[in-house]
């Protein structure tokens, strides 16, 4: 894939020739070569899928087998909707260590995306974005606070006194969800073209 500078692999070098050897081409879309490789590029990477994600569920009772999980395939259908391939759902306890050991365990694992669903609000047993902080090397605050904002204008109250998090861990994009699925729907259609710019900066694939 290119980089940043539109450095472009051998294996698409013929077809990039093909389009950036004729001037009148170039010319008739304002594009130096350069822009042009770079172009084709980007439209190659939004037509694959967007990468592999993780949904991790933060319900004491689902962690136990107590009750069904009925948010996790909620995510899970909608990052597919996005374009991502889901990895799979785990539920964890309201644990800090247990919160904590699932990011770990998606970032080790390469995934592009882990989003967290549930524990972001007040309540003692509220731990994710704590336990999320201590995984995170880089926060996008502004993300979060879309998330909020958006939650919040839609009538999903969690999303708007959630206290989620979202930010960088190695290459991985980790967010934050409040539990509802009010928030879910809110926070995913607010959070996907978000996503992708980000994933395509960790995989140097920014176009800007």
């Amino acid at each position: 894939m290119s980089d940043t500078t539109g450095t472009v692999e051998p294996g698409r070098a013929r077809r990039l020739v093909d389009l950036t050897d004729s001037a009148e081409l170039v010319a008739s879309l304002g594009l130096t070569g350069q822009q042009l490789a770079t172009t084709v590029t980007g439209m190659e990477r939004s037509a694959q899928r967007l990468g592999r994600a993780l949904v991790v569920v933060v319900d004491d009772r689902v962690a136990q087998g107590e009750q069904e999980d009925s948010i996790g395939p909620l995510v899970t259908e909608l990052l597919e909707e996005a374009g991502f391939i889901v990895d799979g759902t785990v539920a964890v306890a309201g644990e800090t260590v247990d919160i904590r050991n699932a990011l770990n365990t998606a970032v080790i694992g390469g995934v592009d995306v882990v989003i967290t669903v549930g524990g972001t609000g007040v309540s003692p047993r509220d731990v994710t974005p704590d336990a999320t902080a201590g995984v995170l090397d880089r926060p996008i605050p502004g993300i979060a606070e879309a998330l909020r904002a958006s939650g919040l204008a839609a009538g999903a109250v969690d999303a708007g006194v959630s206290r989620g998090l979202v930010g960088v861990s190695g290459s991985t994009l980790v967010v934050n969800l409040a539990g509802s699925r009010a928030a879910v729907r809110d926070g995913m259609a607010t959070l996907t073209p978000l996503v992708t710019h980000v994933i395509e900066q960790l995989s140097g694939l920014e176009t800007a």
